[in-house]
Formats: C-alpha cells, structure tokens, sequence
C-alpha cells in the first residue's frame, strides 16, 4: 500500500519519475510496508529495513540493506564503495531493464525478507582492520590523551576518522587532517559531530 508522505518523492523525481514509479509497484507487491527514512522511500518488513529506492544523477537503484547476504546469482549486486560493508545496489539507468528485471527483483526482494526472518547478521570488519594512517598513528604512540579518547569513541566515529584520515594520496594532506581533527577527538566528538 502506498504511503501518502512518500508520493511527494515520486512527484519531485523529473529524470527518473517512471523508473521510479515502476520499482515502487515491484516492491510494494512484495508486502513490504513503504515509509519515508533519510528523504527516500524506505520499506520494511515488521519495522526492520528490506530495500530502500534512491536515485542519483546517473542511475536510479534499489539498495538493499542486507545485500551482502543475498546470492548475486545474475551479478547485479553491486558495492558502491569499498567501504560499504553490508548493503548493496541494483542500479537502473531505464525503465525497461526494470520490467525485464521484474521477476529477478521480486526474487531478491522476497529473499531480503527470508534473511530478515532469519535473523541473518553480517560479520563487521572490526575497527583493528581498518588501516590506520601512520600520521595518525604517529600522533597516536605520542599523546597517550588522545589515544584514550579516541578509544573512547564508537567503532563507528572511530571508523569514520581512520577512513578520512586514510584516505588522501599525499602525506602532506593526511597530516593535515589529523591535526585538524586532534581537537574534535581529544572533545569526545566524532567527525561530522
């Protein structure tokens, strides 16, 4: 059944409104109750997230929760960023492939429910198997304050900065953020606090 504080998501979209329309039926007729969750069309099966629809400049998609944990049989599955440890994609860029795709989704579809009935859990790199920059580890071995408070963070703040801090090619810019940031974590605060 369609949810009226969600139409608005499917009235606004002017690349991909039929798209759209079409992945919002096949889902639907999958008994899943539709919901808005961070502005997009979220659907659940006894409160629990199943599939979200979303569009982007360049697709539109269906992302699924616990993709990780489904068989990607037709290898459309896909990981937006190696940092995306769970969910995936299945991106859409017209309106046929989503009625040729039909049956495959309501396939995934149903089979997302099963792995929520199920109870299935995907197993979280820790944050140990994160790299860590050397600059923030440098900074790290020297001021035992810091070390405890970033310690004291959640895994996911703590993630958060090691992704960031991690990321740029040149030292330089690792560096830079470190020193940045030293004063947000020696706060107890996370990155986008």
């Amino acid at each position: 059944m369609t949810n009226p504080k969600v139409d608005f998501y499917f009235n606004k979209a002017k690349k991909w409104q039929q798209e759209l329309e079409q992945l919002r039926m096949i889902v639907l007729d999958c008994g899943l109750t539709e919901e808005l969750k961070w502005g997009c069309p979220c659907y659940t099966f006894q409160e629990s997230n199943i599939v979200l629809i979303h569009d982007f400049k360049e697709y539109c998609a269906l992302l699924f929760f616990k993709g990780a944990l489904l068989n990607d049989t037709n290898g459309i599955l896909i990981q937006q960023t190696e940092n995306v440890q769970v969910a995936r994609q299945i991106r859409f860029t017209n309106v046929l492939e989503i009625v040729e795709m039909k049956p495959i989704l309501k396939a995934h579809i149903f089979e997302a429910i099963e792995v929520e009935k199920a109870g299935l859990k995907v197993d979280l790199k820790k944050t140990t198997e994160f790299t860590i920059a050397e600059e923030f580890q440098y900074k790290l071995d020297r001021i035992p304050a810091l070390k405890t408070a970033f310690e004291a963070l959640t895994p996911g703040r703590q993630r958060a900065y090691l992704l960031h801090f991690s990321a740029p090619k040149q030292s330089k810019t690792r560096e830079a953020r470190v020193e940045k940031y030293m004063p947000q974590i020696l706060g107890g605060k996370g990155l986008n606090d």
